[in-house]
C-alpha cells in the first residue's frame, strides 16, 4: 500500500506538472492574436508576436532552472518538502496567471508564469524519490510509469484547456491550481516524514554550490552529459519542428496536428506503462538500441511523404519511451552516490538545453529547409546510440582489466 500511494502521488505530481505547462499552448494564439489591442497584448506597444514568443518562452526558462537547482536542493532538504512546497507553490503560480489575465497585465503573467515553469522542475525530485524508495524491476516499472504520466500531460493539458474555454479563458488555470493544491495533500498524507538535516548551509549555498551541472566535474558524468545531449537534440528537433513539417508537407491545420499529437502521445504513454520489466540485456546496449530507434524515426520523417510521415511520428513514441525508462534507471542505479536528486536534475536538464539550442539552431535551418533541423536531429541521435556503444564497450573492458588484475593479485 505504501507503495502504491508513493508512486501514485509522483505519477499524478508529474502529470499535472505538465498539464501546467502544455495548458496555455491553446489559449494563448487567440489572445496575442486578436484584431482589438490591448494591455495585454500590445504591452509598451511592443509587437504581439514578440510578446506571444517571450511568453511562450518564459515558462520553458523556469523549467530549467528549476530542473538544475530543485533535485540537489532535495538532497540536502528531502523530497518531501520539495515537493509539497513546490505542488503549492505551483498551485499559486498558476492561480496569479489566472489571475493576470482578469487584469489583462501582461508583466504579471509573465512573472506568474516563469514561477510555475521553476516550480515544475520538480519532476527530478520525483524521479529521485522513486529511485530512493525502491529497488530493482519495481524502481524501473515505476519510473516508465512516471514517464507515461508526463506523456499523458502533454496531451490532456491541451485537451482539458480546449474543454473549458468556453466557461472562461481562466478557468483551466483554476483547474490545475485546484489539482496541484490536492497532489500537495497527497503528499502530505502519503509520503513519510524524512529525518532532518543537521546541517545549518544555506538553501543559496546549496543551489550555488550543488546544482546538477556541478556533476560534470566527474568524468563518467561528463559522458552521461555528452550522450544525453546529443539524444535530446534529436528528439526536440522531433518535437518542435514535426509540426512545421505538417504544415509544409500536407498543410496540415491545428486540428490534424493535433490528432497526430494524439497518437503520438497515446503511443508514449501505453509504452511506458508497459516498459520496465527485467531484461538480459545491458541497460546501455538497450539504450543503443533505441536511441537507433529514434534516430531511424527523425529520419523517416525527414525524408519520407505524409503518411510515411505520419507512420514515423506515431511510431517515435516507442522508442523514445523505452530510452527514457532504460537509461533513467540505469543512472540510479551507477550514479547513486551522487545524488539521485542531482542526478534526475542532470537529465532534466540536459533536455531544456537541448530545446534551446535546437530551438536556436532550427530557427536558421528552417529558413532553407525545414528538413534539414530533422536530419540534423537524426544525426545527432545516431551519434548517441554510437558513442553509448564505445561507452559501453568502454566500461566492459575496465571491469574485465580489473577482474583480471584482482585475479592475478
Amino acid at each position: 500500500m505504501k507503495n502504491i500511494i508513493l508512486i501514485s502521488a509522483a505519477c499524478l505530481l508529474a502529470l499535472l506538472s505538465t498539464i501546467g505547462a502544455s495548458l496555455p499552448y491553446p489559449i494563448l494564439p487567440p489572445l496575442f492574436a486578436a484584431e482589438a489591442p490591448n494591455a495585454f497584448n500590445n504591452f509598451l506597444g511592443l509587437p504581439s508576436k514578440l510578446l506571444f514568443g517571450l511568453a511562450l518562452t518564459i515558462n520553458p526558462l523556469g523549467l530549467l532552472i528549476g530542473s538544475a537547482l530543485l533535485g540537489p536542493l532535495s538532497d540536502r532538504y528531502g523530497r518531501r518538502p520539495l515537493l509539497m512546497r513546490t505542488a503549492v507553490g505551483a498551485a499559486i503560480g498558476h492561480a496569479i496567471t489566472a489571475w493576470a489575465l482578469v487584469i489583462q497585465s501582461y508583466p504579471l503573467f509573465i512573472v506568474a508564469r516563469f514561477i510555475t515553469g521553476l516550480l515544475e522542475g520538480n519532476g527530478a525530485v520525483a524521479r529521485a524519490m522513486l529511485a530512493d524508495q525502491l529497488t530493482g524491476a519495481l524502481r524501473l516499472r515505476a519510473m516508465s510509469w512516471l514517464n507515461g504520466a508526463f506523456y499523458l500531460g502533454w496531451l490532456v493539458g491541451p485537451i482539458l484547456a480546449g474543454a473549458t474555454l468556453h466557461w472562461g479563458v481562466t478557468v483551466p488555470f483554476w483547474i490545475a491550481a485546484a489539482a496541484l493544491m490536492l497532489v500537495a495533500v497527497l503528499v502530505a498524507v502519503g509520503l513519510p516524514r524524512e529525518t532532518p538535516s543537521l546541517l545549518t548551509t544555506s538553501w543559496w549555498q546549496v543551489a550555488r554550490d550543488r546544482h546538477s551541472l556541478n556533476l560534470l566535474r566527474h568524468e563518467e558524468l561528463r559522458t552521461l552529459f555528452i550522450v544525453q545531449l546529443a539524444f535530446t537534440c534529436g528528439v526536440a528537433s522531433f518535437y518542435e519542428f514535426y509540426p512545421l513539417w505538417l504544415v509544409e508537407t500536407a498543410h496540415y491545420h491545428a486540428q490534424e496536428i493535433a490528432w497526430v499529437n494524439v497518437g503520438l502521445c497515446g503511443t508514449m504513454t501505453i509504452t511506458s506503462l508497459l516498459a520496465g520489466g527485467p531484461s538480459r540485456h545491458a541497460p546501455l546496449l538497450r539504450a543503443c538500441w533505441y536511441a537507433c530507434g529514434v534516430a531511424l524515426a527523425v529520419g523517416i520523417l525527414a525524408l519520407g511523404n505524409i503518411w510515411v510521415g505520419i507512420a514515423a511520428i506515431v511510431l517515435f513514441g516507442i522508442p523514445n519511451a523505452l530510452y527514457n525508462t532504460v537509461i533513467q534507471g540505469w543512472c540510479a542505479e551507477r550514479f547513486s552516490a551522487h545524488g539521485q536528486g542531482a542526478v534526475m536534475g542532470l537529465l532534466a536538464t540536459t533536455f531544456c538545453i537541448a530545446n534551446i539550442v535546437v530551438a536556436l539552431s532550427g530557427s536558421v535551418l528552417t529558413l532553407i529547409d525545414t528538413r534539414l533541423i530533422l536530419v540534423a536531429g537524426a544525426l545527432s541521435a545516431a551519434w548517441a546510440a554510437w558513442r553509448m556503444a564505445a561507452w559501453r564497450r568502454q566500461l566492459a573492458g575496465t571491469v574485465e582489466a580489473k577482474a583480471r588484475q584482482d585475479f592475478c593479485s
